[in-house]
């Protein structure tokens, strides 16, 4: 298997493994997560869009080191499972901060 497709399942497993197991804020059964992660793909999809385009990408991808599937506007599907366990740390990590400021 190509290895950003790799890192991406291993990023996407780690972080709702994280988030079930250890830190268990909830947020996966909050719309407002959902919302924040559709305004999040909304936005990628434009500016992953324009930097992938082929066939003058402003940032190319070597070709076996992913799955070379691409879509919409040419963007590889592995930029959505990052996309989605970046912004799943991030809010995980907000949420934790929180819980720990309030238990102060």
């Amino acid at each position: 298997m190509p290895e950003y497709t790799v890192a991406t399942l291993v990023a996407v497993v780690i972080v709702v493994a994280a988030e079930l197991l250890w830190a268990r804020t909830g947020v996966f059964a909050t719309a407002k997560f959902w919302l924040a992660t559709a305004i999040v793909w909304f936005f990628q999809v434009w500016v992953d869009g324009w930097l992938t385009r082929l066939p003058d990408a402003i940032v190319n991808y070597a070709p076996r080191q992913f799955l070379g599937i691409r879509f919409p506007f040419d963007i590889p599907i592995e930029d959505f499972g990052f996309g989605f366990a970046l912004v799943t740390a991030v809010i995980v990590g907000w949420e934790l901060a929180a819980r720990r400021e309030q238990q102060q």
